[in-house]
């Protein structure tokens, strides 16, 4: 399986904007670490035509334990949930581009 990398998304930052390497790879990680913060302050991520970022509470509640059936409490937490957009699910599950220079 193929993974995009914060090296690949500053290589194209570098490629698209033409800032240097080191200026590209600051503003990746500027822009991350805004996200990060605004979604540890309870804010939601809106990126237009990409998604939107959020964090729910969950509340407590019983599990069990699969192997013993023995039940286990699972504490409050918070979890991070994104929502693609139209334009995003349409992107993905359009048919394949041919490509060039095989």
């Amino acid at each position: 399986m193929n993974t995009l990398t914060r090296a690949q998304l500053t290589e194209a930052v570098y490629a698209a904007v033409g800032l240097s390497r080191n200026e590209s790879a600051d503003l990746l990680e500027a822009t991350l670490a805004r996200m990060v913060d605004a979604l540890t302050e309870g804010k939601s991520v809106k990126i237009s035509g990409f998604g939107t970022f959020s964090v729910r509470q969950k509340g407590r509640r019983v599990g069990r334990n699969p192997k013993t059936g023995v039940e286990v409490p699972i504490l409050p937490r918070r979890v991070l949930v994104f929502r693609p957009s139209q334009m995003l699910r349409d992107a993905v599950n359009a048919p394949p581009r041919p490509s060039v220079g095989l």
